[in-house]
Formats: structure tokens, sequence, C-alpha cells
């Protein structure tokens, strides 16, 4: 998408009348469309933005720096997105971009390839697919070769898809030799007869993979509306963990998958990677610093703490919130 198409798009979602309700609104970018990003799905499926009294239209948009420049140029609110964005426009002088919650802190993405290829060895000389250099593909598909001292343009070549389908569509058709996917589309290519090269989730390759990101001057004006959205996304993050029915068909319905036994497999796989109380952990954030740091020193002078705002879990955690929301089920 073409950033003047985004602003578009994103003008039109603001000046769209309001509902009878006069429901507060929030625009939201995601950066890719799979189950660690459903939560804003769930609760537009459930009513618990209704609830809250909130309309949150999401926009997608497949690459990392149009999101973030949606969200600087204060075209969107929030963002769901991985970390390396964030990290990176902070350490380069912007620091108005904020974690407020994690909601996958290890890589789970996946290299799968057709059955004859066994190994990440065997992928010398071919062509592998990510969404776009710089997003969560990418930095995962190089931790996974840089395992075996392969190179990306030495060892094999880097190709861009664009989104998640878009990357399925280039496995079959022969495009690239090899996908970089995460949960449903792994299981979608599985069932087309690709098979692991690299299963990601075995290799807990520490980063934040999926987060909710606003910005600290939004959060100066808007404490109280982005309180609201939390409390939201709380209790669709319950949803989540625990009604694997509903997330079933809100997938189903939202990705246009209707093969039941990829579903199934693609949440029981993805959900043991995912935060209930949609905690960030440090550890990830310092592992895009560690990655930045040989490219950019003033990587080296951030702690992990100062990209992240708490307040909203720990007004969740102090209040009860999150006791009495979880009160009966089991939390990981």
């Amino acid at each position: 998408m073409k950033l003047g198409l985004l602003m578009s798009c994103l003008i039109a979602l603001m000046i769209r009348p309001a509902t009878v309700q006069s429901a507060d609104r929030l625009i939201g970018v995601q950066s890719a469309r799979v189950m660690s990003q459903s939560m804003p799905w769930i609760a537009q499926e459930t009513g618990i933005f209704r609830k809250y009294n909130l309309e949150f239209p999401l926009v997608y948009i497949g690459t990392s720096p149009l999101a973030t420049a949606a969200m600087l140029g204060g075209d969107a609110q929030l963002l769901i997105d991985g970390g390396v964005g964030l990290v990176r426009t902070v350490v380069g002088g912007n620091n108005d971009l904020v974690f407020i919650a994690g909601i996958k802190n290890h890589l789970t993405q996946s290299i799968l390839a057709k059955p004859e290829i066994k190994r990440l060895e065997d992928l010398r000389g071919k062509k592998i697919g990510v969404t776009r250099i710089g997003a969560t593909t990418h930095y995962f598909a190089v931790q996974a070769f840089k395992r075996r001292n392969m190179e990306a343009g030495r060892d094999y070549s880097m190709i861009q898809t664009g989104g998640a389908p878009e990357m399925l569509a280039a496995l079959l058709s022969g495009a690239i030799d090899a996908g970089t996917m995460s949960a449903p589309w792994d299981a979608r290519a599985i069932s087309q007869g690709y098979s692991y090269v690299v299963y990601g989730p075995d290799l807990r390759i520490a980063q934040v993979a999926v987060s909710l990101i606003t910005r600290r001057s939004f959060i100066a004006q808007n404490s109280q509306l982005l309180g609201r959205f939390m409390r939201a996304m709380a209790e669709a993050a319950k949803v989540l963990h625990t009604d694997k029915e509903v997330v079933i068909k809100v997938l189903s319905k939202y990705l246009r998958i209707e093969d039941r036994k990829v579903l199934d497999q693609a949440y029981t796989a993805e959900i043991k990677a995912l935060e209930p109380r949609m905690e960030l952990k440090l550890e990830a954030v310092q592992a895009i610093l560690d990655d930045i740091a040989p490219t950019d020193p003033r990587a080296k002078k951030f702690k992990p703490q100062d990209f992240y705002d708490r307040r909203y879990l720990d007004e969740l955690e102090k209040s009860g919130f999150f006791d009495k929301l979880w009160s009966g089920t089991t939390s990981r």
C-alpha cells in the first residue's frame, strides 16, 4: 500500500460519521493478519468494544516502516506490531513511540519448503521469502540461518513477498524456495504438502514479536480513553486464551480460512507463545537493542525500561481487574 493511499484510508476512517451511540473512536494499525494480532477482531466480534463504548477501525499495513510513519504522523493512535521499528525510532532520536503491553515475546515463525529440503544447508543458493526486510519474519530468518553460519547475499537470497497470504502464494507458485511463516499460515502450507525446515517455536528466539504501541503525546491527552481500550484488550486476551471455539470462528472470518484442521493446529501451536496478561518481557526488548548496537552504537545507551510505559498493566493488576477477570480459570 502506497503511503498516500494509506493516509487516505486512515483519514476516511477518522471522518466517518459517529455511530448512534457516539462511541469513542481510536484508529489502529496492524502489521500482520495473524492469530497473534487477533485480539481487536475478537473484541469486535464478541461485543467487548461495544461494552466499553469504543470503535476501533483497524487498518492492515504489511510493512513496519509505513505503520510507524502512520503512528508518528498522528494518523493512528495504536499500533499492533513487533518491536524493531519502535526501538530503532527511539534510538534514532524520536522517543514519542512507546510500548504499553506485550502479546508475544519470542519469535514463532518457521521456515517451510518442499519435503525434499530437510535442512537449512539445503537452501544454499535458494530464494527465502520474508514479508519485508526489517520485519519479524526477516529477523527470524537471519537468526535461524546464523546458527548454521549462513548469511543473506552470500549463501541465500532474501525475497520480500508482502503479507502472510502473499508469502504462501509465492511458495505455492515456486517464486520462492522457502517461506518464513507464522500461524495459521504455516499450518496451511503444511496442508498443501510443505514441511518445516526450521520449526521456530523450538528455538525460543527472544524478541518483541507482537506488542501494543502508542505515542507518549497521545497518552498525555487521552489516558482514560486508553485505559478503557486496555481493559477491552485484557478481556479479548482472556477470550483468546480460554475460548478456542470463538477464536476459531473469528480467525476463519477474518483470514478466510475454512479448513478446521489448519485452524486447530495453528491455535494449539501459537497460543503457547502468547501472553495471557499482556506482559512485555524486558529481555525481549534487550534482544532488539543487542541486535541494533553493532550498527548503531547509540543503542548501548538505552535500557529496556526506556521504551515501556507500564501504567495500564499496573492499573489492571492493582485494581484487581486481572484477578477478577481470570477468577476460576488457569492463567499461565
